[in-house]
């Protein structure tokens, strides 16, 4: 068999909507219970953005605690052990807002997000310089690990510069995100032009958004991925017509895993592969 691959279940995003899929969870309780169910299916993580009483995304401090308070309460009544993994991005938020919840809540793993692009052709996903180095500095102080989102080939060359400005430690974990309008196409070409150029001993995972998303799992499969991302953040269908849940979308990555002679990693070896520091 060949090395461990990591599993991140990715539960909503802050685009998804109940419009989109019954199956997206939006409240604390649902948010818990889709971790306890991806962990339960084989997931080693969980990336975890929130919502507000309405169901729109909210960077509020108080939602996180709450949110992660039922995560960690529901995932310790079922026995089981998941990586949480949080998300800084939200550019329509105060940089302030965008942190503030990681020295309450000390996740294993955050995202970073090295640059800035036209999201969807629609808005500007912002991530400025100066909240970069600053997001660098927290996760070396609190010893988060951040995990590398590249959804634009010019974010390597950032993700460089901030290395050689000691901002980022290596070595790195990159999630590729392709496929985003805006951003790489999710295909071959764009995985083959940027996998070469992430940093050495770098750990790299891989998702497709939408019509991609089975494309890219397998092309991440194929060239040696070291985990793959899921979740009804990048992908709503498990076939055309069909919705998927969370549980079911990381199911399917394991069988094809399996069929490509991959062991699942478990979330304590999800650790020790990515050298994360377990604060709670």
């Amino acid at each position: 068999m060949g090395k461990k691959l990591i599993i991140t279940a990715s539960l909503c995003g802050a685009g998804t909507m109940k419009t989109q899929t019954p199956h997206v969870p939006i409240t604390p309780d649902e948010i818990a219970a889709d971790v306890v169910a991806c962990a339960k299916a084989g997931a080693a993580i969980a990336h975890i953005h929130v919502r507000d009483e309405n169901g729109k995304n909210s960077m509020a401090t108080e939602v996180f605690i709450e949110v992660i308070g039922k995560v960690r309460q529901a995932v310790d009544a079922a026995g089981l052990d998941i990586v949480l993994n949080l998300t800084t991005s939200g550019s329509v938020w105060p940089e302030d807002l965008r942190v503030a919840h990681l020295p309450v809540l000390m996740p294993e793993m955050c995202s970073y997000d090295p640059g800035s692009m036209n999201w969807a052709n629609s808005y500007v996903f912002l991530n400025t310089p100066p909240f970069l180095e600053r997001l660098g500095a927290m996760c070396q102080e609190l010893q988060i690990k951040p995990e590398i989102e590249i959804f634009d080939a010019g974010m390597i060359g950032n993700l460089e510069y901030y290395i050689k400005k000691n901002v980022l430690k290596t070595p790195c974990h990159c999630q590729f995100v392709l496929g985003v309008s805006g951003g790489m196409p999710g295909n071959v070409e764009s995985l083959g032009y940027l996998l070469p150029k992430i940093p050495k001993d770098s750990t790299w995972s891989i998702s497709g958004i939408g019509k991609s998303h089975m494309p890219m799992m397998l092309a991440g499969l194929s060239a040696g991925c070291d985990g793959l991302r899921v979740g009804l953040e990048d992908n709503i269908f498990l076939e055309k017509g069909v919705y998927a849940t969370n549980a079911q979308l990381v199911t399917r990555a394991i069988e094809l895993a399996k069929v490509a002679g991959r062991e699942i990693a478990t979330a304590e070896e999800a650790r020790q592969i990515l050298g994360l520091v377990k604060h709670q």
